[in-house]
């Protein structure tokens, strides 16, 4: 992340005067430029702070850095959308950084290194993992946040529609995050009538072809479109991702080309701050 941080362009600005919405309680999203992963730290309007996956391994250290510089003192909820690597890496370091109050993941394993850590830094925190699965509430004042997925179990070696999904309402600001949630869990969703429409989608699986079908796209109807993404092998974010956000209308944005990107919404309307 390095100097990028230092947010030096200001994206949209949307609704009423700055002026009016200074006494406003706002909630901020931040989905900080982790390369390859994903990490995102959430300011609720009411205080809670609340931090979604770390990236790899070896991007702790930036994550807790900039957690920092945010002047978060203790974390009221961590959650691990999923065992990753590019998810759940930097989340021991968090742990070993911050008081955490409380965790979520969903009930699925993995033999990487860096599960093994995530679970050795829960144990040395004396911590016990809460199951995110669809139904189950974050307890944020005048927020509603709310699983809507995994809706059910998949095989264990299904890692990625294993993937807690988490939608946030506040006011008329609303989100939808989906870890690395693939089309068997989209078409899942869909069919238990969860709720899905938001107006920032963090876009599923870093942009891959097996997440973000055009069906999904048109229960969310994002207005905006967040892919964190970093240099990869994988084509991401790949071709008929893209085309299918184009044909939604949404407004991309990328990681990889804006940096951390920092959503600020005072529940009507919103901010948009772009690191690079």
């Amino acid at each position: 992340m390095g100097a990028s941080l230092a947010f030096a362009s200001v994206g949209l600005l949307v609704g009423p005067l700055q002026s009016a919405e200074a006494a406003t309680p706002k909630i901020k999203v931040h989905y900080i430029d982790v390369g390859q992963g994903d990490a995102i730290y959430i300011k609720m309007p009411s205080g809670e702070d609340i931090v979604m996956d770390g990236g790899n391994k070896g991007k702790g250290d930036e994550l807790v850095a900039y957690l920092k510089k945010q002047k978060v003192g203790d974390i009221e909820m961590l959650i691990s959308t999923h065992p990753d690597a590019d998810h759940i890496g930097g989340l021991d370091e968090v742990l070993d950084s911050f008081k955490v109050k409380s965790i979520y993941a969903p009930k699925v394993k993995h033999t990487t290194q860096a599960y093994k850590d995530f679970l050795l830094a829960v144990k040395r925190e004396k911590l016990t993992i809460k199951m995110a699965k669809a139904g189950v509430s974050l307890p944020v004042k005048g927020v509603k946040a709310q699983f809507v997925g995994p809706v059910k179990d998949y095989a264990m070696s299904d890692l990625n529609n294993w993937s807690a999904v988490l939608h946030v309402a506040y006011k008329k600001n609303t989100f939808l995050f989906t870890g690395d949630a693939e089309l068997k869990s989209e078409q899942d969703m869909i069919a238990k009538k969860k709720t899905l429409r938001a107006d920032v989608l963090k876009v599923g699986h870093h942009g891959a072809k097996t997440s973000t079908s055009a069906t999904f796209l048109k229960y969310v109807k994002p207005k905006y479109a967040v892919i964190s993404v970093g240099k990869n092998a994988y084509g991401h974010p790949t071709k008929e991702v893209v085309t299918n956000l184009k044909r939604a209308k949404a407004t991309m944005l990328r990681t990889d080309k804006s940096g951390t990107i920092v959503f600020e919404g005072n529940g009507s309307s919103y901010t948009i701050k772009k690191s690079k």
